[in-house]
C-alpha cells in the first residue's frame, strides 16, 4: 500500500498507472496478454480486471474460463453468480465445480446448462438444491459430459439417472453416493444409455441390491472403478456378476458390504488381474483362503484396506508378502489374530523395501515391539498406525526412529496407574478410568 500527496492510501493496482498500462499494452499484443491471463487463478483474474477498461475485456474473455473452481468461495456463492459466470464464458467452460454452494439450485442450473454447452467436468458435490431437473436439464443441452458429481444430493432419483443416460451418452464418471433414493431402476435405465462408464460411485446408495450390480456388469465393459460402501443388501451374486463382466476393474470399495464372502475374493483373482485398490474393511467373513486366492492371481495389488476382517491371520500377510510386489498401504487395524511373524515376512517381502508407505495396526494385541524390529528395512515407510497395541513401548518407537528418521508414529500409552496408598483403603483409578 502507498499513500499520495493527499494521505490517500492506494493499492497496488490502483498505482499501476493507465500510462504504465498503455506501455505494457503498446509492447505486448492482445494476443499474448490473453495467453498470460489463462494462467491466472479466479481471484487474480477479478483483480486484473479491475485495472483498467483494457484489462477488463481481457481478464474476462470467456477463454481465460475455460476452468473455474469457486469451492473456496463456496458459502457466498447465490445462483445469480452461476448464471452471470455462465454467460460469461458460454462454450469455452469445459470444468466447473460448485462442490458445497449450498445456494445454487436447479434455476441457475439451467441456465448454466443453456450457455455452456460444452462443459465436461461437473462438480456439484453437495448441492443439496439440487433435484432430477437439473439433470434433465444436462440431459437436454450438455451431451459433452463426461464428469459428474452429484455425491450427497440427496433429492436426485432414478429420474436423473434416466435422464442421463438419454442425453449424456459419453458419461465416463459418475458420483451418486449418498443418493439414498435410487434404485436399480435408474442403475437399469444409465448403464443402458451409458456403457462407456469407467467410474461408478454408489456408497451409501442402501436401496442398491444384487439386481443393480448384474445391469452393471452386464453394459460397463470398460468399467475401473466401483465404490460400493455401506451398500447393505449387496451379496456375492451380486459382485460375482461384476468380476465376470468387468475385467478392467482396477478399484474396488466393498467395506461394510457384510454379507460377502471369501467367494468374491475368488472371483477378484480369476477375473480382475489388474486389481490395483480392495477396501473391504468391516466384511468379517473374508479369511485367509480367499485373500491367498487373491493375492496369487493379483500382483498389481497397491492399497488393501483390511479393517475388521477379523478371521485373518498371518497367512494372509505371507501371500501378500510373497505375490504382491507392489504393495504400498495396507490397513490391518481390528484383525486381531496378527502377530509379530506375519509382520516379519511383510517386512522382508517384495514390497518392503522400496514399496510400503503406509501400514495400520490399531488394535493389534499381539503386536509387540518386535514389529517395528522387522520394518527397519521398509525405507520407504512414512506411517504407522499403533493405536491401543498395549505390547508396543515407547522404546520400541525410538528404536524405529532411529532407522526411519522421517516416519509418522501415531500411537497412544495410558498414563500409568498410581500405587496404592499404604495403609489406606480407598481404591484408586488411573486418569483413563475416571474418563471412562
Amino acid at each position: 500500500m502507498r499513500r499520495d500527496m493527499n494521505g490517500v492510501t492506494k493499492s497496488s493496482f490502483e498505482m499501476f498507472s493507465n500510462s504504465d498500462e498503455a506501455v505494457i499494452n503498446k509492447k505486448l499484443p492482445k494476443e499474448l496478454l490473453l495467453r498470460i491471463f489463462s494462467f491466472l487463478d479466479v481471484v487474480t483474474l477479478c483483480r486484473c480486471a479491475q485495472v483498467s477498461r483494457a484489462w477488463n475485456v481481457l481478464a474476462l474473455d470467456g477463454s481465460n474460463w475455460q476452468r473455474i473452481d469457486l469451492f473456496d468461495f463456496q458459502r457466498d456463492i447465490e445462483g445469480r453468480v452461476v448464471e452471470n459466470i455462465s454467460k460469461r464464458c458460454g462454450g469455452f467452460l469445459r470444468k466447473l465445480s460448485l462442490r458445497g454452494c449450498l445456494g445454487v439450485g436447479d434455476n441457475a442450473l439451467r441456465t448454466f446448462a443453456q450457455n455452456c454447452r460444452n462443459i465436461e467436468v461437473l462438480n456439484l458435490n453437495g448441492c443439496t438444491k439440487t433435484t432430477d431437473a437439473t439433470c434433465t436439464s444436462l440431459s437436454k443441452f450438455c451431451s459433452k459430459l463426461r464428469h459428474l458429481d452429484l455425491a450427497s444430493c440427496t433429492s436426485i432419483t432414478n429420474m436423473s439417472l434416466k435422464a442421463l443416460s438419454e442425453g449424456c451418452p459419453l458419461l465416463e464418471q459418475l458420483n451418486i453416493s449418498w443418493c439414498d433414493q435410487v434404485t436399480k431402476d435408474g442403475i437399469q435405465a444409465l448403464v443402458r444409455g451409458c456403457g462407456g462408464l469407467k467410474a461408478l460411485f454408489l456408497k451409501g446408495c442402501t436401496q442398491l441390491e444384487d439386481e443393480a450390480l448384474k445391469y452393471i456388469g452386464a453394459h460397463c465393459p470398460e468399467l475401473v472403478t466401483l465404490n460400493l460402501q455401506t451398500c447393505l443388501q449387496i451379496t456375492d451374486e451380486g459382485l460375482i456378476t461384476i468380476c465376470r463382466g468387468c475385467h478392467k476393474l482396477q478399484s474396488l470399495c466393498a467395506s461394510g458390504c457384510s454379507n460377502i464372502t471369501d467367494a468374491i475374493l475368488s472371483a477378484l483373482g480369476q477375473n480382475c488381474p489388474r486389481l490395483r485398490i480392495l477396501e473391504v474393511a468391516r466384511c468379517s467373513q473374508l479369511t485367509d483362503v480367499g485373500f491367498t486366492t487373491l493375492a496369487r492371481n493379483c500382483h498389481e495389488l497397491e492399497k488393501m484396506d483390511l479393517e475388521e476382517c477379523v478371521q485373518i491371520t498371518d497367512s494372509t500377510l505371507i501371500q501378500l508378502s510373497i505375490h504382491c510386489p507392489r504393495l504400498q498401504v495396507l490397513s490391518l487395524s481390528h484383525c486381531e489374530l496378527i502377530t509379530d511373524d506375519g509382520i516379519r515376512h511383510l517386512g522382508n517381502g517384495a514390497c518392503a523395501h522400496d514399496q510400503l508407505e503406509v501400514i495400520e495396526l490399531d488394535n493389534c494385541p499381539l503386536i509387540t515391539d518386535a514389529s517395528l524390529e522387522h520394518l527397519k528395512s521398509c525405507h520407504s515407510l512414512e506411517r504407522i498406525e499403533l493405536y491401543d497395541c498395549q505390547q508396543i513401548s515407547r522404546a520400541g518407537i525410538k528404536r524405529l526412529r532411529t532407522h526411519l528418521p522421517n516416519i509418522k508414529v501415531h500411537a497412544y500409552f495410558a498414563p500409568v496407574t498410581p500405587p496404592p496408598s499404604v495403609g489406606g483403603s480407598r481404591q484408586r483409578f488411573c486418569r483413563c478410568c475416571i474418563i471412562l
